[in-house]
């Protein structure tokens, strides 16, 4: 198997890493791979910080093997390998009545990916997390394929969905599928006036699919403002999704200024008539919203961004105001800012989810942008709330044991089938993850 130098980043380009990288196309070139030299599996790199990355090492592109290996109508059982990425399977079977239960919120994200970091979506109230979608993983250690699932190595099972590629290389899957109403989705869109009325929106809401985008640049009586979309699956005409455009270049630094921030977001607040409304679109265009702009993470700049995402439980809400109060005042938000109501669906050790709320807000990497998300990680913390490792590239190793408290279950059972540290990425070595077993 041909190794190739690489340099390669997460998706907010602040961390990168070089390493040796393989690219194989199917499951015995893969083996080859991993008989010479184990090392930990990416996707496309969607991971915001450095939980793609390995430094110095040695990696596997996974994107190369993206096949559909079977799927029964009558179950909606599909088998699929790591590489496939979730938008293309909701687009291949929404117009037959199925989608994948549970999609982040890009479709470029791989399965492999989704299951790494037992993802979530805007029905996570209804529906959980990714991982506990998930019948089957079939998984590769030391060139050794096994198949695991909840009721065969369900230990394994269970440190693998969450666990960051931790315990092998995650070859192929089966997820069952859901039944949908069609490739359309119906939304209804409305303003929110602050944040004490988005929690209350949020909590009554009987929407399938619940997101809401809030103005970070608000203050005073307008704290948490912002638009709540509640959506349903159906079936009609509606215009075709947009050929997605690229954004060419790194944007220059004002063009994500505080004036301008602030400006974009009053404007796409009121865009939103006081009524409300309620629009036909094609599924892609809710899910996967980003995804009509490639390349959008260039408009943060060559340094690029970090996104925080916390989840608070729902007791502690009141602490939401506090981290918008001071993003609000440091004036360092970018207009991408999202609030949702998760459930207590989660399928790992290691996974994000948690009965609350989560917030996430993305900074433009400046100089005081690390200080402000070590504030935030801080009162997420104390508040008995988490950090989505998925969006991390800056929290301390510290709080990890209070904020996972499975994490030393989970390093155990990494630490068996991993003595050696293979599968160790940037990310796991910052947070000390193995030290906890």
């Amino acid at each position: 198997m041909i190794w190739n130098k690489l340099t390669y980043t997460g998706w907010g380009r602040v961390r990168s890493a070089t390493a040796q990288v393989a690219r194989p196309e199917r499951t015995s070139t893969l083996a080859a791979t991993q008989a010479e030299q184990s090392a930990p599996a990416f996707g496309m790199c969607r991971s915001y910080g450095d939980s793609p990355l390995n430094d110095g090492g040695h990696a596997v592109d996974m994107t190369r093997m993206d096949r559909l290996r079977g799927f029964d109508p009558d179950s909606g059982v599909l088998e699929v390998e790591a590489g496939a990425r979730i938008g293309d399977i909701a687009r291949r079977f929404a117009p037959d009545g199925w989608l994948p239960a549970v999609m982040p919120g890009t479709g470029f994200a791989t399965i492999g990916g989704c299951i790494a970091h037992d993802v979530h979506g805007k029905n996570h109230h209804v529906e959980g997390s990714f991982g506990q979608h998930v019948l089957e993983i079939t998984l590769m250690n030391d060139g050794k394929l096994q198949k695991i699932s909840p009721s065969k190595g369900a230990k394994l099972f269970r440190a693998t969905i969450g666990g960051m590629g931790q315990t092998g290389v995650i070859v192929s899957a089966k997820i069952k599928l859901l039944p949908c109403k069609g490739d359309i989705i119906t939304v209804t869109e409305r303003r929110i006036e602050n944040l004490d009325h988005f929690l209350e929106a949020l909590d009554n809401s009987q929407s399938t699919y619940t997101v809401g985008w809030v103005d970070a640049t608000a203050k005073g009586d307008a704290l948490g403002r912002g638009i709540l979309e509640e959506a349903e699956t159906g079936y009609g005409l509606v215009p075709d999704a947009k050929t997605p455009k690229t954004v060419p270049f790194n944007a220059p630094k004002w063009a994500l200024s505080n004036p301008i921030v602030r400006l974009f977001n009053s404007a796409y607040f009121r865009r939103v008539p006081e009524e409300g409304r309620t629009s036909v679109k094609p599924i892609t265009e809710f899910f996967f919203p980003l995804d009509k702009l490639l390349a959008w993470n260039r408009l943060y700049g060559k340094r690029g961004f970090h996104q925080f995402q916390c989840v608070v439980p729902v007791a502690e809400a009141a602490v939401l105001r506090i981290m918008l109060d001071k993003i609000g005042r440091e004036g360092l938000a970018s207009p991408l800012a999202v609030l949702k109501r998760m459930g207590a669906g989660r399928a790992g050790l290691m996974s994000f989810p948690m009965e609350g709320y989560t917030l996430a807000v993305d900074f433009p990497n400046r100089g005081a942008a690390e200080a402000l998300i070590a504030e935030l990680e801080e009162i997420t913390k104390n508040a008995g709330g988490r950090v989505y490792l998925a969006k991390d590239a800056t929290l301390d190793a510290s709080p990890i044991r209070s904020m996972y408290p499975d994490v030393a279950k989970f390093a155990k059972i990494a630490k068996e089938v991993d003595p050696d540290g293979h599968y160790e990425t940037d990310q796991t070595r910052r947070l000390k993850i193995r030290s906890h077993a």
